[in-house]
């Protein structure tokens, strides 16, 4: 059975804004014409590359096409003669433009370089920073910290790897307290005990009163990072409670 494209590219970015936009781009260009059958996956990477480059296309549509080609079989042998010979029909300034792409996708010896993790890194304003293993008992997943104020307010980066989230817990205070979250970059959700989901992207904030049960984390197909910033209290705690059951979070998967 051949691989089955999907996207959710539209929605996650302009649903709103552009409905019907997104539904061409993730129903009918990506689920219908990219699951055509009369050429494979492999061909049809190439025809994307190569038409992207005659249009002059180099950011970052041209990047997710060039890491597509390598993934459906296309080799640096393969994409460096494809460049080559699309070059002296497209233009000398085409060419290298879409080389320097290709070098860092097909760089096997700086793998670091095209792994997901930094290319959300690219994606974002704050560090993400080392693997949170201090609280890794608290999450499924990979998670990973970086603190950016320990003074006065204390603030931290928290990155989500997809599918990646934290128990339900209770920020505990006797007075004040609580957390906020603000959204940096991708896709996650936020849900309080008893209520449904809320998506959180760039831009999004999050209240959390003390003493309110909930959990949040990456989306099951989207890195995600949200600043998490402790609202100052007296005899504040965190009280950590079970994990999100698989049910629950995979409904979420439904819903992308």
């Amino acid at each position: 059975m051949s691989k089955k494209i999907t996207q959710t590219a539209g929605r996650d970015q302009l649903g709103d804004f552009a409905p019907q936009f997104a539904h061409l781009n993730d129903d009918v260009l990506f689920g219908e014409v990219w699951n055509e059958t009369a050429i494979d996956l492999k061909t049809k990477c190439i025809v994307t590359v190569v038409s992207l480059m005659a249009s002059g296309i180099t950011d970052s549509s041209l990047q997710y096409h060039l890491m597509n080609a390598k993934n459906n079989g296309v080799t640096k042998e393969e994409i460096v003669a494809i460049i080559t010979h699309c070059t002296l029909y497209t233009g000398w300034p085409k060419g290298w433009a879409v080389f320097r792409l290709a070098k860092e996708v097909w760089n096997e010896d700086n793998v670091a370089a095209v792994t997901e993790k930094d290319r959300f890194q690219k994606e974002i304003f704050f560090p993400i920073g080392a693997p949170n293993d201090a609280f890794a008992q608290y999450f499924v997943g990979q998670s990973y910290l970086a603190p950016l104020s320990t003074e006065q307010v204390p603030i931290y980066n928290v990155t989500f790897e997809p599918g990646c989230r934290n128990n339900w817990h209770i920020h505990r205070a006797k007075s004040g307290g609580g957390q906020m979250l603000i959204g940096v970059g991708g896709r996650g959700y936020y849900q309080e005990w008893g209520k449904e989901p809320v998506a959180l992207t760039a831009g999004s904030i999050v209240n959390i009163p003390a003493g309110i049960k909930h959990w949040h984390g990456a989306a099951p197909d989207s890195w995600f990072a949200h600043l998490a910033i402790e609202v100052p209290g007296e005899e504040t705690a965190s009280e950590w409670c079970e994990p999100v059951d698989e049910e629950t979070y995979n409904r979420l998967s439904a819903q992308a």
